[in-house]
């Protein structure tokens, strides 16, 4: 895999992966993940697609401003990204927070979206795990160092090397303890905080794209694990009520991160949406100098 490329806007760094050739795929990684959850991804997609993962501002090795961290900031920021790559159109992957940024994006800029992809996607329910619940609620910014410290993620990661030696891994694991190892850094915990919030409080999330799915007439796919135990597969059901035609794949015994869980099988179902869907021709605005 490539090194992470980066490029400012608006004066903040962002990171990103830029892979491969041909039509281009855009994937959204969740909250309080990076690029680095679709390590096991990029490749195989890079063979036939253009692939492009960024770091969404405030995670990974972008840079954490104390700003705006609404969805619609983010999808702003991507139109921004994409522009600035010279990319006129992609197929929109998200996964969790990322799936709730996707259908924003689509929402704003329908012009840059060829299809949609959903991975266990936030935005489609009320329902979401109680942990990012509590972590909502005020109080937070001081409990967060105490359930992070450094002597814990330092025995962490020792037992977790220990266990790779064994042969011993568990991909959701390692992709929930790498989310939590990032909160030791204050300026993740903050970021990460004014993430959540614009999403999540004491009820579940605060923010419903159902209605959104309509709007823009692309092809729709969701992903998502019979497991999920952050948010539930009823939400993908929910979505293909709404709309029926979404194409729907559940995986059995696979949690929240089919991306990891089951990438192979992931990267298989994205390659046949693409080759079996014609995406959407919708023109760009012709700017007047």
């Amino acid at each position: 895999m490539d090194e992470l490329k980066y490029l400012d806007l608006h004066g903040d760094r962002v990171a990103y992966l830029d892979e491969g050739q041909g039509e281009v795929i855009l994937l959204l990684h969740g909250m309080a993940g990076s690029s680095h959850t679709w390590r096991s991804m990029i490749g195989p997609l890079s063979r036939k697609y253009r692939v492009i993962a960024p770091d969404l501002l405030g995670h990974g090795h972008s840079a954490k401003p104390r700003s705006d961290y609404s969805l619609g900031a983010f999808a702003v920021s991507l139109r921004d990204l994409l522009d600035e790559l010279g990319i006129s159109q992609a197929t929109v992957v998200g996964q969790s927070l990322g799936g709730g940024v996707a259908m924003q994006f689509v929402y704003q800029h329908p012009d840059y979206c060829r299809r949609l992809i959903l991975i266990s996607s936030g935005g489609l329910g009320p329902d979401v795990g109680w942990t990012l619940r509590l972590l909502s609620a005020p109080g937070a910014e001081l409990i967060m160092p105490i359930i992070a410290p450094a002597p814990v993620l330092s025995a962490g990661e020792r037992v977790r090397s220990l266990f790779g030696k064994l042969g011993i891994q568990s991909p959701r694991g390692a992709e929930i303890w790498s989310a939590y190892s990032s909160f030791s850094d204050s300026a993740t915990r903050q970021a990460f905080l004014r993430t959540l919030r614009a999403v999540v409080d004491y009820r579940g999330q605060a923010v419903s794209a159902l209605n959104r799915l309509n709007i823009a007439n692309i092809p729709v796919m969701t992903i998502w694990g019979d497991q999920d135990a952050i948010i539930p597969v009823e939400h993908a059901y929910a979505a293909h009520e709404t709309r029926p035609d979404v194409r729907l794949e559940v995986l059995a015994g696979v949690g929240h991160f089919p991306q990891v869980e089951r990438p192979t099988e992931v990267v298989d179902l994205i390659d046949d949406f693409i080759a079996t869907t014609t995406g959407a021709e919708i023109e760009q605005p012709v700017t007047q100098a």
